[in-house]
């Protein structure tokens, strides 16, 4: 029987390492690659980039398989940054991984292992995937709290039964224990940065460099008075309170960017609160939206929301049970069963409060 080629993505950070090492225990045929990019007034003299491909040649050595670079500044600048930028320029809080997963990782990688004769594609995402009445499925890991699923909804259905992840099983801790007993010698910095490509500044200085535009506008109130000025939309999110600069009686947080004023609108906590949202952009990793209890996610790491899907033509009116805080436009909203499938997600367009 012929050994099953599979191609790894590496980072050169703990999980993707381990993931590489699992596979090859397994007996399978393991070929390990790294994307290569640069960006614009960002990290192209971040050392944090240079280091990571150095690291990912390092641990394909260790593991004795073959390592491919697979350079992709490009790709990544056009489908990842320049959206990134767009979004926040719009007001909105966007989630580059969730786009970095679609295009790049399940996209160009994927598609660069099928042309090349592999038989599956791996990650060390945590995340499962689960073959259930003769179809697959995204399913959360053993570990939830480092589920990853969040940033891995928007990835094309059809490609489910050519993926693996070998981190499905384990814990953190476990992937850890691993990466030691090999002698991997992966710093923890290693491991997979929120949004990789951003200097050390952040996101702030990156958008600033990339912008150069004056932005500045008012700060006001719901009733319209004007509070303070910003020097850029792009600098506040839903729910901020720090870095406001107001003096005021009580707490203020950013409750809404209004980009046809190109103002930031604050109010009280209570303010925040809402009952729904509008979620466009809609993946579905299912056949139909089941007809079951369903969760909703609206960031990454928080807590999960009973809700309900209402379609609008493309789009999804999603209800929740209870009043839900610091829901952000441009951010993903994710579908779960209660046993944890994927049915989906989208980017949040709308906060209906």
């Amino acid at each position: 029987m012929k050994t099953k080629k599979i191609l790894v993505a590496i980072s050169g950070g703990v999980d993707s390492s381990v993931a590489a090492f699992l596979l090859k225990k397994q007996g399978y045929q393991v070929c390990g690659i790294t994307m290569a990019f640069q960006v614009i007034h960002g990290s192209a003299n971040d050392p944090r980039l240079g280091s990571a491909l150095t690291d990912a040649k390092r641990v394909c050595e260790i593991l004795e398989i073959p390592h491919q670079t697979l350079e992709l500044s490009n790709e990544f600048e056009n489908e990842v940054v320049k959206p990134f930028i767009k979004e926040y320029l719009s007001g909105r809080t966007p989630n580059p991984c969730v786009n970095c997963n679609r295009q790049i990782k399940f996209g160009f990688l994927f598609n660069y292992a099928l042309k090349n004769g592999f038989d599956y594609f791996a990650t060390g995402h945590y995340a499962q995937i689960d073959y259930i009445n003769n179809q697959f499925f995204l399913r959360k890991p053993r570990d939830r709290s480092k589920d990853q699923t969040y940033f891995l909804y928007n990835i094309h259905r059809e490609i489910l039964n050519r993926i693996l992840f070998p981190l499905a099983h384990l814990t953190k801790e476990e992937v850890k224990s691993l990466a030691n007993q090999l002698d991997l010698l992966i710093d923890e910095k290693s491991e997979s940065q929120d949004i990789c490509f951003l200097p050390q500044g952040g996101y702030r200085d990156f958008l600033k460099n990339r912008s150069q535009l004056d932005l500045s506008g008012p700060i006001v109130n719901l009733q319209g008075k004007v509070l303070g000025h910003h020097e850029g939309i792009y600098l506040y999110t839903i729910g901020q309170r720090k870095g406001l600069g107001l003096s005021n009686s009580h707490p203020l947080y950013v409750v809404d960017i209004d980009l046809s004023q190109n103002a930031v609108i604050v109010g009280e906590k209570k303010d925040l609160q809402a009952m729904a949202l509008v979620a466009t952009q809609v993946n579905f990793l299912v056949d139909e939206i089941p007809d079951q209890e369903i969760f909703a996610v609206t960031r990454y790491s928080q807590k999960e929301h009973q809700c309900t899907l209402e379609k609008i033509n493309h789009e999804i009116k999603v209800i929740f049970y209870d009043k839900l805080e610091n829901i952000t436009p441009g951010q993903s909203v994710v579908w779960y069963t209660r046993e944890g499938i994927v049915i989906g997600g989208g980017i949040i367009k709308e906060v209906l409060r």
